[in-house]
């Protein structure tokens, strides 16, 4: 009978959090719980592999640097929500009011936010993030807060936020959603959550209370079609 022979390397120091998740997705959860918990300075590649339980030349196979890791993490915090403002910019106004469109972008984000691993979003400030490195994560929540400041613009009651620029609009909107992360600090955010804070979302361009839950019914049914 033929025997098997062993592995070579090191065996795991600690099972995977998921152990049917690719060894990239494991790294990636991983780093983000040490950096959450450790802050990004103070994590090493090597306590990553060690999370992860391979060797560090392994964790390199899938990223070259622990920036790289990070760039990964923050894309999943707003490369979803992104995406899907997109798909919802192209149907208003034809198929779809811009109120709608606001209350749906807003919910998708506050959802992509709530699945981020580890709370991701609580990196946003830090002065690592800040810095050139991770140009395009900026560059691309900077789209996503024009989005809202277009759909916000749009939505508005009329004379109540015709005296802002749709630049600060989105600016407000964008932290509104992103409340979110503070509320994951202390619980799970739920369903209630994510419509308070898209309701909210129109209640800060002038919507009164009728024009927001026809404005919900129809993202409601927007969304349900762009799934």
């Amino acid at each position: 009978m033929t025997r098997t022979r062993p592995r070579q390397g090191r065996p795991r120091h600690t099972p995977p959090s998921d152990p049917n998740a690719s060894g990239r997705d494991q790294i990636l959860d991983a780093a983000g719980a040490l950096f959450v918990e450790h802050g990004i300075s103070a994590t090493s590649t090597r306590m990553i592999a060690e999370r992860v339980g391979i060797r560090q030349a392994s964790l390199y196979y899938h990223f070259a640097t622990k920036d790289e890791i990070l760039a990964e993490l923050l894309a999943t915090s707003v490369r979803p929500s992104l995406e899907m403002v997109e798909r919802i910019q192209a149907l208003v106004p034809e198929r779809a009011s811009a109120a709608a469109a606001l209350y749906a972008v807003a919910a998708t984000d506050v959802r992509t936010l709530s699945r981020t691993p580890y709370n991701i979003g609580t990196l946003y400030l830090l002065p690592e993030v800040l810095t050139e490195r991770f140009d395009t994560f900026r560059a691309d929540r900077g789209q996503l807060q024009e989005s809202y400041g277009a759909l916000g613009a749009s939505a508005a009651a009329e004379g109540v936020t015709g005296s802002i620029p749709s630049e600060r609009i989105g600016e407000l909107l964008i932290q509104l959603v992103e409340v979110v992360i503070q509320i994951r600090r202390t619980r799970d955010p739920d369903m209630a959550d994510t419509d308070a804070i898209a309701s909210s979302c129109l209640r800060l361009c002038g919507l009164g209370e009728a024009a927001i839950a026809s404005a919900r019914d129809e993202a409601h049914v927007l969304l349900t079609g762009l799934a």
